[in-house]
């Protein structure tokens, strides 16, 4: 799928603040956490995907980090782990969010734990960010706006983030889910 402009829509939640998005995947009640906490975010969402690995007799490795305030999980390894990312990464989004509510379940607080499998995140993270820093760069010589495709909320945050590094431009998000996309601007 080409992530030119277009007005296909894509079925993701979006997570605005105030009308206007930010550069971030927020949950508008959350409140920073300690290092501590997001471990044993971690912990438990290591051991949820290591029970639901073997109960679909996939092999995997499982790795826990923190990094910007959020615990990050990584299955690795096995063949078999691109059927639990799907074709654009929606059976990833929902094995993500049914791994926050298991982290829910114990700990009583709403998890904004980041997973990734098989290295797809990481590689979308990559193509997101050439995608937004050639926009602005293209914005920045032509002066047009340009309004790219709809995106997930973690989409959209590496998209702003590649955006907000090259000066004279600027991003937002608009419209609704499952429409909502990035628009891209000269600053100023």
């Amino acid at each position: 799928m080409s992530d030119t402009v277009q007005e296909a829509g894509q079925d993701e939640q979006s997570e605005a603040v105030g009308g206007s998005e930010q550069a971030t995947d927020r949950d508008s009640g959350s409140t920073s956490r300690n290092e501590a906490d997001l471990v044993r975010e971690g912990d438990i969402a290591g051991d949820y995907l290591e029970r639901l690995l073997d109960l679909l007799d996939y092999d995997g490795d499982i790795d826990l980090d923190v990094e910007s305030g959020r615990a990050v999980v990584s299955v690795e390894g096995g063949k078999d782990l691109e059927k639990l990312v799907g074709s654009q990464g929606e059976v990833l989004e929902a094995v993500q969010e049914l791994t926050r509510l298991a982290v829910q379940q114990e700990t009583g607080v709403r998890s904004r734990l980041m997973l990734d499998i098989a290295g797809w995140r990481a590689n979308r993270r990559d193509e997101l960010s050439d995608l937004g820093r050639r926009t602005a760069e293209k914005v920045a010589s032509t002066g047009k706006t340009q309004r790219l495709r709809p995106m997930s909320p973690f989409e959209r945050k590496v998209v702003h983030d590649a955006v907000a590094a090259v000066s004279g431009v600027s991003s937002e998000g608009e419209g609704e889910p499952p429409s909502r996309r990035v628009v891209v601007y000269r600053a100023g």
